[in-house]
């Protein structure tokens, strides 16, 4: 198993890189959030990879952080969910957006990526729910009103990250009658007093 890959990058494709490690070229698949870190032809690049074989196919896939290979990994383990899709979805969000889409049921979020319906966004939500919501999300979900979630995901694509729109949504008051609107501006002020 190739689990990590140490070298120098010679060619920068649209969704992967060649990485010569001593002499040998390896081709390795990436989300283009990934690719865009790598700096310039000749540096030294470091990733965590998976290899996928399969009957007519070899795939390297490469990640900057362990928290994104064990994420492409938990994607992968779904049902429908490609290696290519899981790379969709690292090139759409980051890990910490994709977590907690999923922790709080967010399919709007979801379908955002290229070629996830709301059928899938729904497997995925039902099937992974659970090991994200207790090895990735880096807030509490159980701090997040379920009727929470569609404000998280509209600060999430303004552009907060995960952990800000969830600081702020924690700052909503309980079971308040507010609409969507109401509770966006709310959780917008949040951010007016930082």
């Amino acid at each position: 198993m190739l689990a990590s890959l140490h070298g120098k990058l010679e060619v920068l494709g649209d969704n992967w890189a060649l990485v010569n490690v001593n002499g040998v070229g390896f081709q390795v698949y990436m989300p283009t959030s990934t690719l865009s870190t790598l700096g310039s032809i000749g540096g030294e690049v470091h990733l965590h990879t998976h290899l996928v074989l399969r009957e007519n196919t070899i795939a390297l896939y490469g990640f900057t952080t362990a928290e994104e290979l064990e994420l492409f990994q938990i994607l992968t383990g779904v049902s429908g969910m490609g290696s290519r899709l899981a790379l969709a979805v690292l090139s759409t969000m980051n890990v910490e957006q994709v977590s907690m889409a999923i922790a709080t049921g967010s399919i709007d979020l979801l379908t955002t990526v290229p070629g996830i319906g709301k059928k899938m966004a729904q497997r995925l939500i039902v099937e992974l729910k659970d090991k994200i919501g207790a090895g990735l999300v880096t807030t509490s979900t159980s701090q997040f009103m379920p009727e929470n979630a569609e404000v998280i995901s509209a600060l999430i694509s303004l552009g907060y990250s995960a952990l800000e729109a969830g600081r702020s949504v924690a700052t909503l008051p309980p079971s308040s009658g507010l609409n969507l609107e109401e509770k966006i501006k709310l959780a917008l002020q949040y951010f007016g007093t930082k």
